[in-house]
């Protein structure tokens, strides 16, 4: 008997999805408005926004709007119209890319539509099924589903763990000698959760011993890191190491798109080779044109880079000074570990939203360990020092409650199904 293919989904809506009913429209899928930036208004509240991954806040900066709004009443949103290899190709196309590769210091560089889609090309690209990928287990989704796609042999290493990566590679380098394939090593420049920088340098060394090629995703890296802004590769000193550099558009540069970046002959293939933008709609005037003033500012206004730093220190010192777990992270993540359960966590959200006014994003299982509330602000350059004391504040406040039973006592008084926390 062949089943209904709809069943299984109608009766298990996934560990996420369970929570629609309580958390659609407020704890997830929220609905923000009013001008991008710190301050915003939620469900008619105005609201402290730590949740937009605006780092340099050029979202609303004038001369970026400026070059949106030009760019708009110029092209339009459809121009260019069609795949670039067809049809879609310009001048500012190859502007952008001449421009990213010099900043990013590589021989050549390749717009992308966007960066999920981009990264899983990249990768289906990248690999035959003789070879071989390592990565991190803590990589974003987009490289998971990207290495889905490889029909060969893939080790996971441990988080940031240089011996289970050197394991891993001596794995990886005994199959590659039996199946005739190379080996392509994944990492990020900075885990989007826990604010930690790859260890790019020291994996670059392992290329004296090992044979691979290295895939850096830098989407939280690059614009926040490095002496220029070039990322966690210029931070740590190693970007040559750096085979294929991967960024997106959706952090620094508060835009739309993706690029990577690595020697021409490699751009050469990818540029005829990767699916998702041979067959895709070139990216639009407006996002390239937009890109090119926004990476003019980022090469040119150190300040909002440092800005931005000023108020990631503050915020960071601020939480370890009144005893806050953030982790080991040293960028600008700031990420907060609290103890408790999805329902508690929901509470105290709720709480924090309604009675403090602050909106911030909130991480569970199955994303992180079960028991475990992870609170995930992002700092930009456009938040203030009072902003930061306001938010310290009511961080005392609710953990005072989740420590002494507040929030779960809440908790057990709502419609929520907790059979299988802790």
């Amino acid at each position: 008997m062949v089943k209904d293919l709809f069943e299984r989904i109608q009766q298990n809506k996934g560990p996420l999805g369970k929570w629609a009913s309580q958390a659609e429209g407020y704890y997830v899928f929220p609905k923000l408005e009013g001008d991008l930036g710190p301050r915003m208004k939620f469900h008619g509240k105005d609201i402290l926004n730590w949740s937009l991954n605006d780092y340099l806040g050029l979202a609303n900066h004038p001369e970026v709007r400026k070059a949106d709004t030009e760019a708009a009443a110029a092209y339009g949103a459809a121009y260019p119209m069609g795949a670039r290899m067809m049809s879609g190709h310009t001048k500012y196309h190859e502007q952008l890319e001449n421009e990213l590769a010099t900043f990013v210091m590589k021989e050549a560089a390749y717009l992308l539509n966007f960066g999920y889609q981009g990264m899983v090309s990249i990768i289906d690209a990248l690999v035959t099924k003789n070879d071989i990928i390592v990565y991190d287990v803590d990589s974003h989704a987009c490289i998971i589903d990207g290495v889905r796609l490889h029909m060969g042999k893939r080790f996971t290493y441990k988080h940031n763990d240089l011996e289970s990566m050197e394991k891993n590679l001596q794995r990886a380098t005994k199959m590659a000698t039996e199946t005739g394939g190379g080996i392509l090593f994944i990492t990020e420049g900075v885990f989007g959760m826990r604010g930690q920088q790859g260890k790019l340098k020291e994996i670059v060394a392992m290329k004296e011993k090992y044979n691979f090629r290295l895939l850096v995703d830098d989407a939280h890296g690059f614009g926040t890191l490095g002496k220029t802004g070039a990322g966690a590769g210029e931070e740590q000193g190693c970007q040559d190491g750096i085979d294929v550099y991967f960024s997106t558009f959706a952090k620094s540069m508060a835009n739309i798109g993706a690029f990577v970046a690595a020697d021409k002959d490699i751009i050469d293939y990818l540029k005829y080779n990767l699916r998702s933008q041979m067959f895709a709609k070139a990216l639009p005037m407006i996002q390239t044109i937009g890109s090119l003033k926004r990476l003019e500012l980022l090469r040119n206004s150190s300040e909002i880079k440092d800005k931005l730093w000023e108020n990631v220190n503050a915020l960071q010192k601020g939480l370890k000074d009144r005893g806050f777990n953030i982790g080991d992270t040293n960028t600008c993540i700031t990420p907060v570990y609290l103890e408790g359960s999805i329902p508690e966590a929901m509470v105290m959200v709720n709480d924090l939203r309604e009675n403090y006014g602050i909106f911030l994003s909130i991480v569970v299982y199955p994303v992180i360990p079960k028991g475990i509330i992870l609170l995930r602000m992002i700092p930009t350059a456009s938040h203030t020092l009072g902003d930061i004391e306001e938010t310290l504040s009511a961080f005392e406040a609710i953990r005072e409650k989740l420590v002494n039973g507040t929030y779960k006592e809440i908790a057990a008084k709502t419609t929520v199904d907790v059979s299988d926390e802790r």
